[in-house]
């Protein structure tokens, strides 16, 4: 857990401040799209796309693309139709890979993946090979807590969170996924501001990683997250915190 939170709320800082941002704006487009066609323009009765939007509001994405990517989505406006694939895998010392992806081609996206994948010491696997050892979840996240464990395993109980975990100064709220937006009402009824917040898959068990599997691993999730028609990447390594830290910075 520890290893994909960290790395899940690393890359978001880097995200904000990263030149890359045009492909974010492109990669959460995609996903509003694909949310609006397969349940509707209308984010009051489609929980996928009002995460999506959520996200996209994060990220300071002007209100017009995130309309033009509904229409599109609707089909009141051309573009691209892009459908889901799920792919799985394992990369350096058997770290279990889940890959969301977004194509319109998934005859190029799928040996581009494998690729990657090889380049960097993993191998794509089938589908089911390693999604049985993750769980989907609310992750919000809350930095530089003042709150003791106690009261936060309070307020996380009356929020109708599952559980809390902390890493340093961190604090991480996990949810089941149908109580992650009511959640994060909540927590901004009570005036806190997540700095981190999103649906993903949690691994249940994780893989210590130091040396130069650690740095073949941040490697590897650097390129599959770089790919244009990758969503999500959800991995099970653990690398401790300074590590990560360091080769992510070389990794920027």
């Amino acid at each position: 857990m520890s290893g994909h939170s960290k790395w899940a709320t690393t890359k978001h800082k880097k995200a904000a401040i990263d030149a890359k941002r045009g492909k974010a704006f492109t990669r959460i487009a995609k996903e509003i799209s694909v949310a609006a066609r397969m349940g509707g323009g209308d984010p009051e009765g489609n929980p996928r796309l009002r995460t999506a939007m959520l996200k996209a509001r994060e990220e300071n994405m002007p209100m017009d693309n995130i309309k033009k990517a509904i229409q599109r989505g609707t089909g009141e406006i051309p573009g691209a139709h892009y459908e889901e694939y799920q792919f799985e895998g394992h990369g350096p010392k058997g770290v279990a890979i889940i890959i969301k992806v977004q194509t319109d081609n998934k005859n190029r996206t799928v040996p581009e993946i494998r690729t990657i994948l090889s380049k960097h010491g993993g191998n794509l696997g089938e589908n089911g090979c390693v999604s049985w050892m993750f769980d989907q979840k609310g992750l919000i996240t809350l930095e530089d807590t003042k709150q003791d464990e106690n009261k936060a395993m309070e307020l996380a109980i009356e929020i109708g969170a599952e559980d809390i975990r902390y890493h340093g100064d961190v604090l991480d709220i996990i949810t089941a996924p149908q109580d992650f937006h009511p959640v994060l009402e909540a927590l901004k009824k009570k005036g806190i501001s997540p700095s981190f917040s999103e649906l993903t898959m949690l691994p249940q068990t994780t893989v210590p990683l130091d040396g130069k599997d650690a740095q073949s691993m941040v490697r590897l999730m650097e390129a599959l997250e770089d790919h244009d028609d990758i969503q999500h990447v959800y991995a099970n390594f653990d690398i401790p915190d300074d590590l990560l830290d360091s080769l992510l910075g070389q990794a920027g």
